[in-house]
């Protein structure tokens, strides 16, 4: 099979112009297959508050009324996809810019409400990602640039998590190639000492994983991240990295951050 790199960037690379150039022309020079999924960054928040919004947030977790969610759209589907696919091309970089709705690639369902109405918030499943559809687009040539905007096939857009997505889209894939996920965040990698940016834990298998919980070195922010990263590994995901933007490079040597592997 053929690999495939699906890789996903935060706030830390959109935000800082200069930091969003040279990522992007790493990822444009990475041989092969490979799909780009973007978060929002803080763009959404400040144009919520010129236009008068003020964004509410639960435990990290923004509340999607319909007004958020027409800044969100606006914002990641419109302005911050668009400015990524033309600095992809400007790398002779063959981008296409998505949301989910798009060729109904990524189809979810909104939110349950519980104990928190999270609004227009969008969760996935198994068949959300259109497989044969994506591939179609890989083997064209073409490289997906994902918004963290999907839909739920009755005309409604949905917010989803940009993590979410790129772990959703590397599962579904993962029949289809060789896949390596890759999360892109402030961090150089795991490390062992969150005091220690130098501290990297360059590999860690799913045992290993466990005896790092247990004794404490993985906590915090890091667990779900790291849970979420083992569930796309036992789905049939090869491997997945995560790491610091700026070291992009390195990934053709699989030096890249931390390799989490089964």
């Amino acid at each position: 099979m053929d690999k495939l790199y699906i890789i996903k960037i935060g706030g830390n690379v959109i935000d800082n112009s200069e930091n969003l150039h040279y990522f992007l022309n790493d990822f444009a020079a990475l041989d092969g297959h490979k799909i780009l999924i973007h978060g929002g960054g803080k763009l959404a928040t400040d144009l919520s508050h010129a236009m008068g919004l003020e964004p509410k947030m639960v435990d990290g977790r923004r509340i999607t009324d319909i007004e958020t969610l027409r800044v969100v759209t606006m914002v990641y589907a419109g302005l911050i996809n668009k400015n990524i696919v033309a600095q992809l091309q400007r790398f002779n970089c063959n981008a296409i810019g998505l949301t989910g709705a798009d060729g109904n690639l990524i189809r979810a369902k909104k939110r349950p409400v519980k104990e928190i109405d999270y609004g227009y918030v969008g969760d996935l499943h198994e068949t959300s990602v259109a497989t044969h559809r994506l591939s179609a687009l890989l083997n064209d040539g073409l490289v997906p640039v994902f918004s963290a905007i999907t839909h739920d096939g009755e005309g409604q857009l949905l917010n989803t998590n940009a993590d979410t997505i790129a772990s959703a889209i590397a599962v579904a894939m993962a029949s289809h190639f060789k896949v390596s996920l890759v999360y892109c965040f402030e961090k150089k990698g795991v490390l062992k000492d969150v005091q220690d940016d130098t501290s990297v834990i360059r590999e860690i298998s799913s045992d290993e994983f466990e005896t790092l919980k247990a004794d404490n070195i993985i906590a915090g922010g890091m667990l779900p991240k790291l849970q979420n990263a083992f569930q796309a590994i036992t789905n049939g995901v090869e491997e997945v990295y995560i790491g610091k933007s700026d070291e992009l490079p390195s990934l053709k040597e699989h030096l890249f951050g931390t390799r989490l592997f089964a």
